[in-house]
């Protein structure tokens, strides 16, 4: 954490200077506030979702659909988390909505780059579970990423999204795992690919 205009704010684990925006497969884990199991359980190595859950996974699958330029790869819902693979495949070119130059920045559409996608993503789960009375849930306000650079990367990123159920008892996000330090202080040096 640094200190900003006499507030600590949490480093960015973005890497510098890329353009999330452009074509890509990126890996995502996003997880609930103070990891709170409410999204389901884990029985039997199966995710068997709670109404929460059902509604992650219904905005979830609306994002291509909302946004043409993102398909969805592997994708699964724990009891505290999401991990999922987004495409954004080549950017629609759309000057009014682009950063401009003298901004200093040089990416396109900010409303199509990932942190936008996975802003809106958060926003419509977290306001349609209000809506049915799950008040007290929420999401961290931060986001895991993974710039997928190549075909074995995928692969070993897709085998672990698939055994994620059948290893939830090792889980670094399994409650009894849970090393509370790194919640409360806002800490993201970890990996769920570690």
């Amino acid at each position: 954490m640094s200190l900003y205009k006499d507030k600590y704010r949490i480093e960015s684990t973005r890497l510098k200077g890329y353009d999330y925006s452009s074509s890509g497969i990126y890996f995502v884990t996003i997880c609930t506030k103070r990891r709170e199991c409410c999204l389901g359980e884990v029985a039997s190595e199966e995710v068997r979702l709670s109404r929460p859950g059902e509604i992650v996974r219904d905005s979830w699958l609306q994002s291509p659909i909302i946004r043409p330029n993102v398909a969805l790869d592997e994708w699964v819902i724990m009891p505290n988390h999401i991990h999922g693979i987004i495409i954004i495949k080549e950017s629609v070119v759309e000057t009014h909505s682009c950063a401009s130059p003298r901004d200093g920045n040089r990416f396109g559409p900010q409303r199509m780059n990932l942190g936008s996608i996975v802003r809106g993503f958060k926003s419509s789960s977290s306001k349609q579970i209000h809506i049915e009375g799950f008040l007290s849930f929420g999401w961290q306000p931060n986001y895991y990423e993974h710039i997928i650079r190549d075909g074995a990367d995928l692969d070993r990123i897709r085998e672990y999204i698939i055994e994620n159920p059948l290893m939830w008892n090792s889980d670094e996000n399994y409650p009894e795992n849970i090393r509370m330090d790194r919640i409360h202080s806002g800490t993201r040096d970890w990996s769920p690919l570690d």
